[in-house]
């Protein structure tokens, strides 16, 4: 949660769609969902990028075909980062940031130091 402009973040199992853990606010906090809602949806959306057709062609050899994907909503951003496992993960960080106050390359670059720590080489 130090990355700038951050307000929520998750980590999600997109085979089930739980949230492993979470800190602080879901970008749906004011409608009454919480973490465990929004980490459904959000592994929906990596499910779908992961296995489509289109990524995986292209990717050539490699743990995945998709290392991070970024949505723009308005006034927000929403970044999801893989986490790459010796075996086969099916774990991804999820982060909402506002979009007034994150830099994008910043909370990109953090990302992936953060997930690189996750998993122990």
């Amino acid at each position: 949660m130090t990355i700038p402009g951050a307000r929520g973040a998750s980590l999600v199992d997109w085979t089930s769609g739980l949230a492993l853990g979470a800190a602080g606010c879901s970008p749906e906090a004011g409608t009454g969902r919480d973490h465990e809602t929004t980490a459904a949806e959000v592994a929906e959306l990596a499910r779908l990028a992961f296995e489509s057709g289109a990524f995986t062609a292209a990717a050539g050899p490699g743990p995945g075909p998709v290392e991070d994907m970024i949505v723009t909503a308005q006034g927000s951003y929403h970044l999801i980062r893989f986490v790459e496992t010796s075996f086969d993960s099916s774990v991804f960080l999820y982060l909402w940031l506002d979009r007034t106050e994150a830099n994008l390359a910043v909370a990109l670059f953090r990302l992936k130091d953060i997930t690189a720590r996750l998993v122990p080489a």
